[in-house]
């Protein structure tokens, strides 16, 4: 596997900078003033880069989602029982869910993939959430939900799975360090006693990855739709599509790539900044500023949907404003 993956890295695309200097160009001489609207701007000349065009644009996004069941869920750690993750996971895949609806709105297609529901992870506390052949296979079901892909000119990867906002806590302090309360937040909305139940099992995980590489981490403290997350966005870099990222659970999993290779999340941009209180300090050290911050915090892929709507403004207010030139000024 850890072949397998250095073979990947070894040769990973990079942008064409050729067509995003051409959009940059263009964005300087639109009928508004320079950098009125630069954020906007920055947003469609990263997609015209990943895209290799000079008329980037956002027609045929798609979400993946991806549900496991965390064997920490019976830890008391969440507000609601495990067995919701299974509930969550036909409601996606019946299309009924908040995630199914918000694609529809804005025109992205949707596949959900299960990588362990009905089959728990370990307790992240005492024991590897995965053996390494549960890595490996987790690992290649992301990659394989993104092979099957075509004609998608933008991604946005999500997940389902009772516990998993501990899981991301505890693999963001196994990279970064720091102490547990520091990552640890309210996922569904706990109380302080469950609070306090969740920062001892993170902080618990923590010392038990000490030391260890960003891969291990991810297989020790992780859980199966967070690898299944890292697999899919690095065969998404070797495709050269652009992702949006969601929120805390999403990006903890990719920040292991980021840690293992600068530069591995260059195609992607954040979404949104979560209630999370750790996905913020998360973003930070990625520095990844996130498009919209409204608190949101259900997942699923749904704040990376909601900001979807101002990459496509972005590359619109390049491609379709007049230059001063064209209008004759």
């Amino acid at each position: 596997m850890d072949d397998l993956i250095a073979t990947l890295w070894a040769d990973l695309p990079e942008p064409d900078d050729r067509m995003s200097g051409r959009v940059r160009e263009r964005a300087e001489r639109v009928l508004r003033p320079s950098g009125a609207l630069q954020r906007l701007d920055d947003v469609a000349v990263w997609l015209a880069g990943w895209q290799r065009t000079t008329t980037p644009a956002v027609e045929s996004p798609h979400v993946v989602l991806f549900a496991g069941d965390h064997g920490i869920a019976a830890a008391d750690v969440s507000a609601y029982p495990a067995e919701i993750t299974r509930s969550m996971f036909e409601a996606l895949r019946a299309g009924v869910a908040t995630a199914n609806v918000m694609a529809a709105e804005v025109g992205a297609t949707v596949s959900v993939v299960d990588v362990g529901v009905g089959r728990p992870t370990g307790d992240i506390a005492t024991e590897p959430a995965l053996t390494t052949e549960g890595f490996a296979e987790c690992w290649q079901a992301g990659r394989e939900a993104v092979m099957e892909l075509a004609d998608v000119d933008l991604l946005v990867l999500g997940e389902m799975g009772i516990g998993n906002t501990s899981a991301a806590a505890a693999v963001s302090a196994g990279l970064f360090g720091g102490d547990a309360e520091l990552w640890t937040g309210r996922g569904t909305g706990i109380d302080d006693v469950t609070l306090g139940r969740k920062t001892a099992l993170v902080r618990a995980a923590q010392r038990r990855v000490e030391g260890a590489g960003p891969l291990e981490v991810l297989r020790q403290v992780g859980g199966s739709e967070l690898v299944a997350i890292a697999g899919a966005t690095l065969e998404a870099r070797t495709r050269s599509i652009p992702m949006i990222l969601d929120g805390f659970v999403v990006t903890s999993a990719c920040a292991a790539l980021e840690v293992a290779r600068p530069g591995s999340l260059d195609h992607t941009v954040a979404g949104h900044c979560s209630a999370e209180s750790g996905h913020r300090v998360l973003l930070d050290k990625l520095g990844k500023p996130p498009l919209i911050d409204l608190g949101l915090r259900l997942g699923e892929g749904t704040g990376a949907l909601a900001a979807l709507p101002l990459v496509r403004l972005a590359t619109r207010a390049v491609n379709e404003v007049a230059t001063f030139e064209e209008w004759g000024l």
